[in-house]
Parts: structure tokens; sequence; C-alpha cells
């Protein structure tokens, strides 16, 4: 049984998925600029750490990294490799990653559209599909249009002022029929790469601190999208969409998310600490009985796919680093840390299992799309 709930949360409208009577997606709809893109001015550039201060609005000032700048996207000037950027530039950047507390926003100029079924990237060049796809599939969705990208990518240069783009098949195109599939996916391509075209164009005529592209993160719709593909991408077509619900407690469950301690069934339970720089999170085995056959193992593996629910829900990003209890068995250590990884290629947000250290701390690593649970609600956790 799945439903999708929309309802309220201190006065946010929040999109929710349950199963089994389990909350399992999470989104805080907000006004954010996050992936949106304006025209922005070179305030400063610092050559010690390679990169440029720029304003996007006029009371928003971020930084771009050099290797971040493409030479389609300064608009005031032709661009010669030996100087790739000057004070008082003007060009086109999408803001990746939001200012936080004294950390600046922080921009670049490889410019990511999404569409229905594709993702275009400025700057990138080559067809790949989403990494929560089987094989298999991947390797047929993106045989299926890579001679068509390669024939727009040729006669799109012009528009692109030069540039290249690069295609992602995102996960939702899996689901088209297969009589059709091609062709929505080719429809899907020309739409979006007529977006990032209008962009860069517009871009050369409008005023600065123009924004030229709105992600829409407001948009209640986008997110029960996001919550439908959840539900696909668990195998899940059959729910229902309500708005109200007496079985449903979204207080409590966003109350637990934002608490340190998470327990487990089986009496064990988790730390998770949101540091500045990094997260943290323990497994304990708290009052789950010792000496059973496996126990250990099992506690682990039992922590592992709370771990990454709560990752999700708490929308955790940055570097994750998970102390497990000890295990003495390498085996056991190895099996655990692959369970992990397929656990973590499935997240809806780039999720990668990075190593396990010396000392037995796992570190992932998950792609910040948007401030995490905690952040969004500080003002209310006071």
């Amino acid at each position: 049984m799945a439903d999708i709930l929309l309802t309220k949360y201190k006065d946010f409208p929040v999109v929710a998925a349950y199963i089994d009577n389990r909350l399992e997606f999470l989104s805080i709809v907000h006004e954010t600029k996050l992936k949106n893109i304006f025209l922005c001015r070179v305030e400063n550039i610092v050559k010690n750490i390679n990169s440029a201060f720029v304003r996007y609005d006029k009371d928003k000032l971020g930084y771009v990294h050099m290797k971040d700048i493409l030479p389609s996207s300064i608009v005031n000037r032709e661009v010669t490799d030996k100087a790739p950027l000057r004070q008082g530039d003007e060009i086109i950047l999408q803001l990746e990653t939001e200012a936080i507390k004294t950390k600046k926003g922080r921009l670049t100029s490889y410019l990511s559209v999404p569409g229905k079924y594709c993702v275009l990237t400025l700057g990138r060049s080559g067809v790949g599909a989403s990494k929560k796809l089987d094989d298999t599939i991947r390797r047929e969705l993106i045989s299926s249009i890579q001679d068509k990208y390669s024939n727009i990518l040729n006669d799109s240069k012009n528009d692109l002022f030069g540039a290249v783009f690069g295609l992602i098949i995102r996960t939702e195109a899996a689901f088209l029929p297969k009589e059709t599939q091609r062709a929505e996916i080719e429809k899907d391509l020309k739409d979006t790469l007529a977006i990032l075209k209008s962009i860069l164009s517009e871009g050369r005529t409008r005023t600065v601190f123009s924004c030229l592209y709105d992600s829409n993160s407001s948009d209640l719709s986008s997110h029960v999208e996001k919550a439908k593909a959840f539900l696909r991408s668990k195998g899940i077509e059959e729910y229902k969409i309500i708005e109200s619900s007496v079985i449903y407690n979204i207080s409590n469950d966003i109350g637990k998310c934002l608490r340190s301690k998470v327990w487990l069934d089986s009496g064990a339970y988790l730390i998770i600490e949101q540091l500045e720089s990094f997260n943290a999170i323990d497994v304990n085995s708290g009052k789950a009985i010792t000496g059973k056959k496996d126990i250990i193992s099992r506690i682990n593996h039992e922590a592992a796919t709370e771990i990454m629910r709560q990752i999700r829900l708490r929308n955790l990003s940055g570097m994750i680093l998970i102390d497990f209890i000890n295990m003495k068995n390498a085996d056991d250590t190895q099996n655990l840390c692959e369970y992990l990884s397929a656990l973590a290629s499935k997240d809806p947000v780039h999720t990668q299992f990075i190593d396990i250290t010396g000392l037995g701390i796992v570190e992932l690593t998950r792609n910040k799309n948007d401030k995490s649970l905690k952040e969004l609600l500080s003002p209310f956790l006071c």
C-alpha cells in the first residue's frame, strides 16, 4: 500500500510518500534560487584560490571556480585563452549550492537544464543514462538516441556559441511504452535544448542580475512528480494521492527526522549528527540482544537500510561518515559494504560509496540538491 500525502508543516507545503504506513519520501516545498540561472557580474578575481567572486543578484554574492567557466557563457566580449575572466565581465552562471551561514553560494557555467526525460548540461559531451536503471536498460536507452544526439549536437554549435552539451536520460524514460520511447526522448531532447539555447541568447540582451531560468522549486506539482518517480523506482505503480489524513501523523514523523537518536526494530540505535563540514552517523547495539548468531552483522545490515532512509528524509549531503559496529570477519565487512553501496546507488540523489578506512569508518558522498531538512526548519527549532 502506498499513498502520496499533500499537507502542511510549520506553514510549509509538504509532499510525503508512505509505503506500508512508513514515511519513505519527504519534500518540503519552499522558495529557493538553487539551480536558477542568472546573468552575473564579476566583482573580484582571487588568483590564490583560482576563483572569482560574482554578484548574481543585487544583494547576493557567490563564487565560481575558474575551471567552471566556459567561454560561451561570457557575454560582454570575445574571450581569449590567456584571460578567461576579468573583473567587470558579465557571465551566465547557474547557482549550484546556496549560501549557508558564512559560506557563499557556488555557481558554474556548466548549465544544467532538466526536461521530462532528459537532462542537458552545457560544456559536457556524450550520452548517458540514470545509474538507477538496470545496466541492460541503460545501454538500450543510450543506443536508441545516440545517433540523433550526434546529429543534433553538430547542428547546434552556432546556437550554443561554440559550446557542446551532454545528455543524460532520466529514469522516467524507462517507463515509456517501447513503441514511442525513442520519439518521446528525441522530442524532449529538442525541447530542452531549445531552452538552453534561449538562455544563452537572452543572456546577451538582458540586463545584469536578470534571472534567465527559474527552476520552479516552489511549484507543488513538481514535488508531486518527484514523489511519483520515487514510488516508480520502488516498483510501485498504484497509489493514492490524499490531501488530509488521520492515518498519518506527518508532524510526528518529521519530528523524528530532526532528532539525533533513531531507534531500530532490533533495539539497536543510530546517532546522527549534522556538522558544518560533514555528517557523522554512529551505530550502537543498544538494547539488541547480544550473543545471538550473526547478531552484529544483522544489526549493521538493519542499520544500513535505515541510514539510507534517514539520509534521504533528512536530505543530508556532502561527506557522510558512518561508524558501524566492528565485525571481526572480513567477509562480513565486505558484504556490508556491498549492501550499502547497492542501497546508495538507488538513492534519488546521486550518492556514492567511497571507501572504508583503516579504522572501519565508511565514507559516502551525496550531491547537494537543496538545503537539509534541519537547515530548512532551523527557524522553528529554537
